[in-house]
């Protein structure tokens, strides 16, 4: 398979997570920055592989066949998250794009040792779960911080938005995974949280609250 292939089939699976009806091809033109016409082509090449279930002017499907390459390019790209935070000091808001990268290797002995050395982590240092080699991905109950009631304590398991502006946000606030939340208020108004992480008292803005999992 070629890297395009590959990102395709990942780019299918994410949104599939998100659209179980099946992913519309002006989406996956969205994620890749590409032209529909493109998207098409390329889902007439992977049609022919066996990698999705394409019809057109349908919604797209990836095929057991196809659910399974995905799952493996995203195992790579995780474990290989894992690696550079915790072995070569990288910052979670660093490690996405040269994840990207080498999630491409094809080695699958050299991504099963990886796990191994890693120690065989169920998440990476976003908080999503890493696919096993047999492409089994762990559960974890969580919330968004914004579904939880004033008064109550939780605590940081994971971010929906992986963008480097809102990791870098966490950073300043001292929020990363583990961090202990206590929720002080709510704002019915406009959705604002005030919370107290070690010892400080800081007020989060409603899209924050929507972009962070607790439990």
């Amino acid at each position: 398979m070629t890297i395009s292939e590959e990102n395709y089939l990942k780019v299918i699976y994410h949104l599939s997570n998100l659209s179980p009806k099946g992913v519309n091809t002006n989406a996956i033109a969205g994620m890749l920055d590409t032209k529909a016409s493109s998207v098409t082509d390329m889902l007439k090449k992977l049609s022919d592989k066996e990698l999705v279930d394409y019809q057109k002017y349908q919604g797209v499907f990836l095929t057991e066949k196809g659910k399974l390459h995905a799952k493996m390019i995203v195992r790579n790209h995780r474990l290989w998250e894992v690696f550079l935070v915790e072995k070569l000091g990288f910052a979670w808001d660093e490690v996405h794009e040269v994840a990207e990268e080498l999630e491409h290797v094809r080695s699958e002995k050299l991504i099963n040792q990886l796990d191994k050395f890693l120690n065989f982590p169920s998440f990476d240092p976003h908080g999503d779960p890493i696919p096993n080699a047999k492409g089994e991905i762990p559960t974890i109950a969580k919330q968004l911080l914004s579904e939880i009631e004033a008064g109550e304590s939780i605590t940081c398991v994971g971010v929906k938005d992986t963008s480097v502006d809102f990791l870098k946000y966490l950073n300043k606030q001292q929020i990363s995974l583990g961090t202990k939340i206590k929720i002080l208020e709510k704002e019915s108004f406009d959705g604002t949280i005030k919370i107290e992480i070690n010892s400080n008292v800081i007020v989060i803005s409603d899209k924050i609250a929507n972009n962070l999992y607790v439990k």
